[in-house]
């Protein structure tokens, strides 16, 4: 009899992201935002790689870098800035302006629809000043009152469909967890997070963002490949839209799923592409 196999356990937010530090309270250009995320992101992913190769030295020095240049504290006011309304960012605007017509159904003596937001930066937004939403805030370095510190990854499943939302919002949160088959255990996840029963006629939601060059630059996705894979995991694609830098996408959760593998194969070859890729495995 050959050896037991053992699941996996689904990789952890928090272990992509490095030892935080206090920030320099220094005012960002719109340039200099965009420099220390991309510079965050890069160091990242070598992070992960020495890791996965056991080079605890390099790990060392990364680690050293990334605290060089703010560490996640940094980061986070970094992301912040880039979302704030001087600069056209909150991702959740548009959110809201794609669920309105469901939310005008909302009255003030019915329950409101239940959000959970994944990698939270401002209790402020769009989304929680929007009126029949009760916005529940999370992220692994919480910046400010109203948002819990926890990784999605280890919240505890609901135990009934009042601990579940109507709404989940994965606004650049996939980007950032260290692995493929981490970001396929995440979609995966989302399904356990949403419930059907509403106050209003509404369908379970996930709001997704990324950066373009996940879907138009990766060696490994493309907006069919991600389209692929969330329609196996009962998803239906209900609105898309894009910007210079971002895509964001509005899904329906069916429940009709039908959750096949979705390997690590090259899609888009090319010397200047990046690795980003989703691993989805059944079961």
């Amino acid at each position: 009899m050959g050896p037991k196999s053992r699941s996996k356990r689904p990789s952890l937010l928090s272990k992509g992201r490095p030892p935080t530090v206090k920030p320099k309270q220094a005012a960002l250009s719109a340039k200099a935002t965009r420099n220390l995320i991309r510079s965050h992101h890069q160091l990242l992913k070598a992070r992960v790689q020495a890791e996965k190769a056991g080079d605890t030295a390099r790990v060392s020095s990364i680690d050293a870098q990334i605290q060089a240049n703010g560490g996640l504290d940094s980061y986070q006011i970094a992301s912040k800035l880039g979302q704030s309304m001087d600069r056209g960012g909150d991702s959740s605007k548009i959110l809201i302006d794609w669920i309105k017509p469901e939310l005008a159904q909302w009255k003030p003596d019915l329950p409101k629809l239940r959000v959970l937001e994944v990698g939270a930066l401002s209790t402020k937004n769009a989304c929680s000043r929007t009126p029949g939403l009760d916005v529940t805030r999370i992220d692994l370095n919480s910046q400010e009152p109203g948002i819990l510190k926890q990784d999605f990854m280890e919240r505890p499943l609901p135990a009934s469909d009042a601990e579940r939302f109507h709404i989940l919002s994965l606004s650049l949160v996939l980007n950032y967890v260290p692995d493929a088959e981490g970001r396929g255990d995440m979609l995966k996840r989302c399904r356990e997070f949403l419930t059907s029963q509403s106050p209003i006629t509404f369908v379970p939601t996930l709001f997704f963002v990324l950066p373009v060059a996940c879907v138009d630059n990766s060696r490994y996705v493309t907006e069919d490949r991600l389209l692929d894979i969330l329609s196996s995991l009962g998803f239906q694609l209900m609105q898309s839209k894009r910007s210079n830098k971002l895509i964001y996408q509005l899904w329906h959760y069916t429940g009709q799923s039908a959750t096949r593998s979705f390997k690590k194969e090259m899609l888009n070859p090319g010397a200047k592409r990046n690795n980003f890729a989703i691993i989805l495995r059944q079961g």
